[in-house]
């Protein structure tokens, strides 16, 4: 990645975004020339530059406002590797407490100092977005819950927000990039739309069975059309041991999932015969009504908005040290956090 950034206010003052740019997410280049940053550290190096200590060595702390679950760090790594900077952090996927410190850097302030808003932000949302699934995760216990959360966030940070939901414990993500780039595969049977195209969820669910590849989950949604129970029968029927599983997802306007209709379902799968097939349920849960529908007999559980809509946790950098004197603001303490946890990754 190019590091070369944005030097002084007049480049900021001759910047301008193309009339034709297709998209208002920023590219990775324009993150790494410190478009995103806020324009106080522009000029922050304009004044320590003009005074000749813009090459002073700091070192600097990253704290959180909030108990959560650390992610980011990998695009902090690559947003910083290559600067002449040491950076220390707690591993991505662990927990930390209010105002632990969890990552450390030094060098020239000049060098890095740029950075802290894009890293920062990567920090909180990522974390935010983690600490939500592993709430999920906790309430699903050792059943299976995947993100399904990609529809409710800009596309240009969804990929990000799924990676985030897996290393804070979801099984799995929807999001063909997010789970990419999080090592797995993407998961996901089918919407609505098949089943209001073709106008019948039974004839969807054979052709599901002849057209998907081997290996390819059998689950089909079963609340487009009919009772939900009348619909899984009628597909269990028609499937048989083909049939892995059925996905409640029942509108708000109906009521949405409930405890009562996911025993039902249940109940009615059991008595004829079709013990094996799992329900697996979406829309709108959280870690209470997981627990509950867990209760009620759900296998598995897909999670959007409450993952996806999660709120960043505040991070905050503060510099620790300055030519390796303790210094701080006013209210914190000087010097390096005992951070034992800490592990050298630049």
């Amino acid at each position: 990645m190019d590091n070369k950034t944005l030097q002084n206010l007049a480049e900021v003052a001759a910047y301008s975004p193309a009339p034709d740019r297709r998209l208002f997410s920023a590219s990775h280049e324009e993150i790494a020339r410190g478009l995103t940053t806020d324009i106080y550290f522009i000029r922050t190096r304009e004044l320590l530059r003009h005074m000749g200590l813009d090459r002073t060595p700091v070192t600097a702390e990253i704290f959180a406002g909030r108990n959560g679950v650390l992610a980011g760090v990998q695009e902090v790594k690559n947003l910083l590797q290559g600067l002449p900077v040491q950076v220390w952090s707690l591993p991505e996927g662990a927990g930390f407490a209010e105002k632990e410190t969890i990552m450390r850097i030094s060098g020239a302030y000049d060098d890095f100092g740029i950075y802290e808003t894009a890293l920062l932000g990567m920090l909180a949302s990522s974390s935010g977005w983690a600490a939500a699934a592993r709430q999920c995760r906790e309430a699903a216990g050792a059943k299976s819950m995947f993100c399904f959360g990609a529809r409710h966030v800009h596309p240009a940070v969804a990929p990000v927000m799924e990676r985030a939901a897996i290393l804070g414990g979801a099984d799995g993500a929807s999001c063909i990039l997010g789970a990419k780039l999080a090592g797995s595969e993407p998961l996901g049977t089918m919407p609505h739309a098949a089943m209001l195209v073709v106008g019948d969820t039974l004839a969807v669910a054979r052709q599901y069975v002849k057209v998907m590849p081997p290996g390819a989950p059998v689950i089909i949604l079963v609340d487009t059309f009919k009772d939900e129970a009348e619909e899984t029968l009628r597909v269990a029927e028609a499937l048989g041991r083909d049939l892995q599983g059925v996905r409640l997802d029942t509108a708000g306007e109906r009521g949405g999932v409930t405890p009562g209709l996911v025993r039902e379902v249940r109940a009615r799968l059991d008595q004829a015969g079709h013990r094996s097939v799992q329900i697996f349920v979406s829309g709108g849960l959280n870690p209470e009504r997981i627990r509950l529908l867990s209760g009620a007999g759900a296998d598995a559980f897909g999670v959007g908005s409450f993952i996806s809509g999660a709120p960043a946790i505040d991070m905050t950098m503060d510099i620790k040290e300055v030519n390796g004197n303790p210094v701080a603001k006013r209210g914190r303490l000087p010097g390096k956090s005992d951070a034992p946890g800490l592990k050298r990754i630049i």
